[in-house]
């Protein structure tokens, strides 16, 4: 049974990754980017090979969403997979179904600080970050990610506001971590993320590894391994012909200090009810 680590674009997803790698699959809390291997991504090529090699065709992919996910159950054992798939019907195929899903950890973030991010991320202007946002779209492998990611299959994700409703209504085990409040109490954070996945494994944590995960998973921490070329999830830049950084402004990104009033306005416009309910706006 799958537990999803699901969420748009630049939310906050490896972050919330690299908690929950070194808190299960370390003993010590401390935790190396290899760690991230062990919470796989899916949709991804290697699930669906046996079954299609058109990868970038959704309507060829979403035949094989629930039977791929069937074998991987075949174990009938707990893993994580990262995700931001939209959690979607198209025609008569899920994206997932009750009988794969164990349980869903949701990591979203104000959409008025993910304009700066996807800008970077994707080398977009802050419109097309902005139509990035609220036009259903599609990304995947080469074509979007200049080359470094070849095995991605075609993800659809939705506009901001479908993909945080699609995955949190009507989700009976479900986990809301928002980036906000991993920048606030990252500690406080953790201990929620302790408690939900107790429900489903036996999680063993003392003070010692509680620290270590906090330490090495910050986001100085993980900056400084990325500089060090020990990440390999970065975006290329095929106008500058370099990789993007990942690990870019993070508690730095404070949408009152880079966003206009235009673009905050329309993204406030938008997502009003989403952003109502997160709290976002009153």
């Amino acid at each position: 049974m799958i537990i999803w680590i699901s969420s748009y674009p630049k939310s906050g997803n490896t972050w919330v990754r690299s908690i929950i790698s070194s808190l299960v699959h370390s003993e010590s809390g401390i935790f190396h980017f290899n760690q991230l291997t062990k919470i796989p991504q899916f949709p991804h090529e290697k699930y669906f090979q046996e079954f299609t090699n058109n990868f970038r065709d959704i309507n060829q992919i979403k035949k094989y969403w629930i039977i791929a996910q069937d074998k991987i159950n075949l174990d009938n054992k707990i893993k994580f997979f990262k995700t931001h798939h939209i959690n979607c019907k198209i025609g008569k195929d899920n994206f997932t179904n009750k009988e794969n899903t164990k349980a869903t950890i949701y990591v979203v973030r104000d959409p008025r600080n993910l304009i700066s991010s996807i800008s970077n991320h994707y080398s977009k202007t802050i419109e097309e970050s902005f139509d990035f946002l609220t036009t259903p779209s599609l990304i995947g492998g080469k074509q979007e990610l200049g080359g470094i990611k070849e095995n991605d299959l075609v993800t659809l994700l939705g506009t901001w506001d479908e993909h945080y409703k699609f995955w949190t209504q009507n989700n009976e085990n479900l986990l809301i971590i928002k980036y906000e409040n991993l920048i606030i109490n990252t500690k406080k954070e953790i201990e929620r993320i302790v408690i939900f996945l107790r429900k489903f494994l036996t999680i063993k944590i003392d003070d010692q590894k509680e620290k270590n995960i906090l330490e090495t998973t910050s986001f100085k921490s993980l900056r400084e391994m990325e500089k060090k070329g020990l990440f390999k999830e970065n975006a290329f830049n095929k106008s500058q012909n370099k990789k993007v950084d990942f690990f870019n402004l993070g508690p730095d990104n404070n949408w009152e200090n880079l966003l206009n009033k235009d673009i905050r306005n329309r993204i406030e416009k938008k997502f009003k009810s989403e952003m109502i309910e997160l709290k976002y706006l009153k």
